[in-house]
């Protein structure tokens, strides 16, 4: 059957809530995404209306859609023929990209048949057990508003490491994290060498995110340490599963976040049409 498009939130909320808390591993952007919205409004992540969309099958709802323009519209696993539903459904809807499960893209993109290019792929990671790896010199500490600019500088170098943008929320994001204590700072005699954040917790889950050292202090277990107070201070705060997503082309974090106890669960790809 076809698939269901809506701009309302809260109906999208209230129609795939259910689908989504029973996965929320496996759901982590799109819960985190829903829950932004409905704290910040339509526009919390730019000007255009968001756009979400569910698929039923025997009358229960098996896959969404989530899209905030410019960004990607990003999708949760889905079957077969809801791949094929959603070609058909946004036939005639400009998309930009597209973030999906690595099993599915391929038939999407030849079904919506536009040039692609592969942005990014990633993995998707759950911990089992925390196993934190031999400390580095300095100590964790939860970031206050005081580190406000040193994140705002560091967030931008994070996404310019990555090839990206700043975000345009970018603003938003760090204030939002440091009134729910979701910054932690690795430091070295008073002074901050790693960042490390995370999500607030939905269906007891919470996202690792913006991992980040500077260049010159780079190697020397930084980043480890950071992660793994962040995981912790989840942990230590009700979160049931935490997670995180690397980049399939990043080798070091891949087998840094392994060595932590994460443990992968899915892939995915994000690309870009012409």
């Amino acid at each position: 059957m076809p698939w269901d498009l809506t701009t309302d939130v809260e109906a999208f909320a209230s129609t795939a809530g259910d689908f989504l808390r029973t996965r929320p591993v496996q759901h982590t952007v799109l819960l985190t995404l829903i829950a932004t919205l409905r704290r910040r409004g339509p526009h919390a992540y730019g000007p255009e209306d968001p756009v979400f969309g569910f698929w039923r099958a025997g009358g229960s709802v098996e896959a969404v859609l989530l899209q905030t323009p410019p960004h990607p519209m990003m999708f949760s696993s889905m079957p077969a023929a809801a791949v094929a539903e959603a070609a058909e459904t946004l036939a005639d809807r400009p998309l930009s990209g597209v973030n999906m499960t690595a099993d599915v893209l391929d038939d999407f993109v030849e079904r919506r048949g536009a040039p692609a290019t592969v942005t990014m792929r990633t993995r998707l990671y759950l911990l089992d057990t925390l196993t934190p790896l031999p400390a580095p010199n300095g100590q964790a500490r939860v970031a206050t508003t005081q580190d406000r600019d040193l994140l705002m500088r560091w967030d931008d170098e994070f996404h310019a490491a990555l090839g990206e943008q700043p975000s345009a929320d970018r603003g938003a994001f760090v204030d939002e994290r440091i009134g729910f204590d979701g910054f932690v700072l690795w430091e070295v005699d008073g002074v901050p060498v790693s960042m490390a954040a995370r999500s607030r917790i939905e269906a007891g889950m919470s996202r690792v995110q913006s991992v980040y050292t500077p260049r010159e202090l780079r190697g020397r277990g930084y980043a480890g340490a950071a992660t793994a107070a962040v995981t912790q201070h989840a942990l230590d705060q009700g979160a049931e599963s935490v997670v995180l997503f690397t980049d399939l082309a990043n080798p070091t974090s891949n087998g840094l976040y392994q060595r932590l106890g994460y443990r992968p669960v899915e892939d995915r790809v994000a690309v870009r049409f012409s």
